[in-house]
């Protein structure tokens, strides 16, 4: 595929929120003094502690504030689409992924979107020379790494972060994927897309980011999503195999 040239000039930072009450304030000024340009989407999946509440009194003083409600906490993937689809639907250039609770910097994301320039997809990546982490867990770093090498291995991905969720996409690049197939809930939301986006010709690049680990509430992270990432991944492992062995081309001369 030809290298992206087309300007980015609207850009939607989709934020999604469950229990973030603690963190959307601050990260939505950090946003929003680091990029002034962007507009922030949060989409809240029905917060019990309120946040949802919270991103519309953010939402009445700030026009580059908007918000999408939604009725149950469905997964992070779920959330993604239903925001994608909101910022395609207004005409945005491209979207980005971003954590509402500070462990992706805002400050970074000029280092994205310089790069969205020339490509389909970029994802800040914690694993490329110049990733960084601040205080993350010596288990969660293992269980990340682990994860990352298990998706090459699998999947044939030359990527070092694909369960990384800093992202920017351009939507062109969205519109050729097929989300109305995309099943994944949890994290391994960033896996799908990623493959997808591969598979379909994108050009992906990384750059670096440093990865804060958050300060106030609880990960999200489970053992269910954890479980939902490894079945998918073997799946789609299995699958890309079994189709390479039936392609012709593949088939051993008699």
């Amino acid at each position: 595929m030809a290298e992206p040239t087309s300007p980015i000039e609207r850009v939607a930072v989709i934020m999604p929120t469950y229990e973030e009450r603690q963190n959307l304030e601050a990260i939505a000024g950090r946003l929003r003094a680091a990029v002034p340009h962007v507009d922030l989407l949060v989409v809240d999946d029905n917060s019990p502690d309120g946040t949802g509440d919270l991103a519309d009194k953010l939402s009445e003083v700030d026009t580059h504030i908007q918000v999408l409600h939604r009725t149950d906490k469905a997964g992070l993937g779920p959330a993604y689409i239903a925001g994608f689809r909101w910022a395609m639907e207004r005409g945005y250039d491209a979207v980005v992924e971003m954590d509402a609770d500070g462990s992706h910097q805002p400050e970074q994301l000029p280092l994205l979107l310089t790069a969205l320039d020339g490509a389909d997809g970029v994802i800040g990546s914690r694993w490329v020379p110049g990733g960084q982490l601040l205080n993350w867990p010596k288990s969660r770093e293992i269980l990340s790494r682990g994860a990352n090498v298990y998706a090459r291995l699998m999947l044939g991905l030359d990527i070092r972060d694909s369960t990384g969720g800093y992202r920017a996409y351009r939507t062109s690049a969205l519109r050729a994927i097929s989300l109305d197939t995309v099943e994944s809930a949890g994290y391994c939301f960033q896996i799908d897309l990623t493959l997808r986006l591969v598979q379909a010709g994108m050009r992906i690049v990384e750059v670096p980011i440093t990865f804060v680990e958050r300060e106030r509430g609880a990960s999200k992270m489970s053992r269910a999503i954890i479980g939902e990432a490894f079945l998918r991944v073997a799946q789609w492992g299995v699958a890309a195999r079994v189709k390479n062995r039936r392609a012709p081309g593949r088939q051993r001369a008699q």
